[in-house]
């Protein structure tokens, strides 16, 4: 699994796990939502979740332990005792391995869902006849009930698949469902990298853009979204810009992507006095629909009735009529699958306009030591992403040449975007090529490096350099250049009437660790926005203490 839909599972369960067991409790009445759930949970987490779900007895914990192989401790206790001719690890007694770890990570995250409780109960030894106190889990029952449905094929609640005829209905393709969900994705992707968009994303999405902190405005130029605002060329939209958070946003996969807007959507939802249960069952209740297949708008309740309009902008909904029928796209029924059929939105366009393979646009950035850079694609949201910090001269029909220089970097570091994201997709996006010709370098540098004796000695002192260490080094100086001097936000302190008042505030500003800057010839000192609300205390106690 990629390391974009690890975090996403991170991030959607902390989501989820924030939440109060009221609310909880009523998604578990969704058969859809539990088994949206399931999906989200670690491999471990859902043996305990199907092992518990058809056995009608209580699990104590000694057994769940069980059921897992205990920790070979050897490679997992941190211990550093070392001889001249070998190296050992000693095992302390009572530390806990990785397993151990992994299996308590799991059972935290299922209480944290209430989808598991600790009961205690008392058992009567068969041997001795003594009463004994035993921790056993029971599973949701709630949650158990509902589960069951959705995995043996009963009824469940909010189901759209009912037959229900519909008259006079759209057919609607899923290679056109696909050309219009990617159109209005990459349309908010390339207002993100500032290209020429033919529409507007809708006051909705921009709200949301910015509340995520993928894009930014300034402060100086704040902006309120209102219909008025939207006609015509507006300078307020022209000057949002993508943040390092942004950049980062366009490095995952478009699932993730959607994801992202949709947890920032929630916390918006809930300001909006929205129903958080409806909300989240429409989305899970998106993933199980079928793609192609037209569902009414009869049987959604009004708050997710709200929802099919906003989902429209960001192409997860087609919705050719309004309050008869819509059609989810793939971006929607991918939502909790384990496996997305879309990778990269660049990607899932070329795939479905000419019908070639899904890696299309993989390894197309070759990049020399003199700087200059060729990008073998067609897709105009990565030329739009190298615009950001690459100074583009010439376009080709299958290609783009350019130089890395100072300024182009220098503007996307004021931007927001890092040194080390930037050379992060140069390496992710590297051409095959320029991958194979590291591989061989390291091998040859691996043969011929007589010091390096072990296989552990030779990954942690040699690594797959594929991009030039010159333009890595440089890149990374470009940075540090910008970073010469920081601002802080905080308060100065000044004309302490002797000196031993400014010694029993600069001391104590020390002590706590809000001190940034200290004079003592000049008896001043500067401390950080959090800790002038100490200062202050501590100086009153002073105060009353020499009255």
């Amino acid at each position: 699994m990629s390391d974009s839909s690890n975090l996403l599972k991170t991030t959607v369960n902390d989501y989820l796990e924030n939440l109060p067991e009221s609310v909880h409790n009523k998604l578990y009445q969704s058969s859809i939502t539990c088994l949206a759930i399931f999906r989200l949970l670690p491999s471990l987490a859902k043996f305990y979740v199907m092992s518990l779900l058809f056995n009608e007895h209580s699990v104590s914990y000694i057994d769940l332990t069980r059921w897992i192989r205990p920790d070979n401790m050897t490679h997992l206790v941190s211990s550093s005792t070392k001889s001249s001719s070998s190296s050992a690890v000693t095992n302390f007694p009572g530390a806990i391995g990785k397993n151990k770890m992994y299996q308590n990570e799991c059972l935290k995250r299922l209480k944290q869902l209430n989808l598991i409780k600790d009961v205690r109960k008392q058992w009567t030894n068969p041997n001795t006849g003594q009463l004994t106190n035993v921790v056993v889990l029971q599973l949701n029952p709630m949650f158990r009930k509902n589960f069951r449905n959705a995995l043996t094929g009963s009824q469940m609640s909010n189901d759209l698949n009912n037959d229900i005829e519909m008259t006079d209905v759209e057919e609607v393709s899923e290679e056109f469902l696909d050309r219009y969900s990617l159109m209005k994705w990459e349309n908010i992707l390339h207002f993100m990298v500032g290209s020429e968009v033919p529409e507007l994303p809708s006051i909705g999405v921009l709200s949301l853009l910015r509340h995520s902190g993928l894009m930014d405005i300034g402060e100086e130029n704040e902006f309120i979204a209102t219909p008025k605002r939207f006609k015509g060329d507006n300078m307020d939209l022209k000057s949002m810009k993508i943040t390092q958070d942004g950049f980062q946003f366009l490095l995952q996969d478009i699932n993730a992507q959607i994801w992202q807007l949709l947890l920032q959507y929630l916390r918006m939802s809930e300001k909006l006095m929205m129903n958080p249960v409806d909300v989240l069952n429409f989305i899970f209740m998106l993933g199980s629909l079928e793609l192609g297949k037209q569902y009414p708008v009869t049987l959604l309740s009004d708050t997710q009735v709200i929802m099919l309009e906003d989902l429209v902008d960001y192409g997860l909904i087609y919705y050719p009529e309004k309050n008869r029928y819509f059609y989810p796209t793939r971006m929607a029924t991918t939502l909790t699958s384990e496996k997305t059929t879309f990778k990269t939105a660049s990607m899932s366009m070329n795939q479905v306009l000419e019908g070639g393979p899904e890696v299309k646009d993989h390894g197309s950035i070759v990049l020399e030591t003199n700087f200059k850079l060729y990008c073998y694609t067609t897709s105009p949201l990565q030329i739009a992403i190298l615009n950001l910090f690459v100074h583009l001269r010439t376009r080709f029909a299958n290609m783009v040449t350019g130089m890395i220089t100072r300024e182009s970097v220098r503007e996307a570091l004021r931007n927001g975007i890092t040194a080390d994201q930037i050379i992060k997709y140069l390496e992710t996006h590297a051409h095959s090529q320029m991958k194979k010709l590291a591989e061989e370098k390291l091998l040859k540098k691996l043969e011929f490096d007589s010091n390096a004796t072990e296989t552990q000695q030779i990954g942690s002192q040699v690594k797959l350099e594929v991009i030039p260490p010159t333009v890595v080094d440089q890149i990374k100086l470009w940075q540090l250049e910008m970073d010469r001097l920081q601002t802080f936000a905080g308060f100065l302190f000044k004309d302490f009437a002797n000196a031993q008042e400014f010694e029993q505030l600069a001391n104590y500003a020390d002590e706590v660790g809000v001190m940034l800057w200290r004079d003592d010839d000049k008896r001043k000192f500067f401390v950080t926005e959090e800790g002038i609300g100490q200062l202050n205390d501590y100086a009153n106690r002073l105060k009353r203490h020499r009255a």
